[in-house]
């Protein structure tokens, strides 16, 4: 059975930084693309970031372009998002997803698998 498990959630200070691990079993992405997204209280879920399969390519949402970093480990079959510069706006529960396929997709209409979230709250 696949797996997505978050972890790197947590409380920290508005300009603070976290880091957020997704860690995957049941099966190997190394040539799948990978995604974060996050749905704050009252909103739909939103498009952070995404990487493809061999991780040379990343797509950003606007709001966090050039704060966010994401990564994978494909012999780790894990995939990471750097968090810097943190805002009280980034608060949120923060979902991996992954895809059948390795080109990189920002519509979570093309994630196949979802993890159950890590939450990020960000004090002013």
């Amino acid at each position: 059975q696949v797996q997505l498990a978050e972890s790197g959630g947590g409380l920290v200070q508005a300009g603070g930084s976290l880091r957020l691990s997704c860690a995957a079993s049941g099966r190997s992405f190394s040539y799948d693309a990978m995604g974060w997204f996050r749905q704050a209280p009252g909103k739909e879920r939103e498009f952070v970031a995404t990487i493809n399969w061999s991780g040379d390519t990343t797509y950003y949402s606007d709001s966090v372009k050039g704060r966010f970093t994401i990564s994978r480990d494909n012999a780790g079959n894990t995939v990471y998002l750097q968090m810097d510069s943190l805002k009280p706006e980034d608060t949120a529960v923060y979902y991996c997803a992954a895809r059948n396929g390795g080109s990189s997709r920002t519509s979570r209409n093309f994630y196949d698998y979802w993890g159950q979230g890590t939450q990020v709250t960000v004090s002013s």
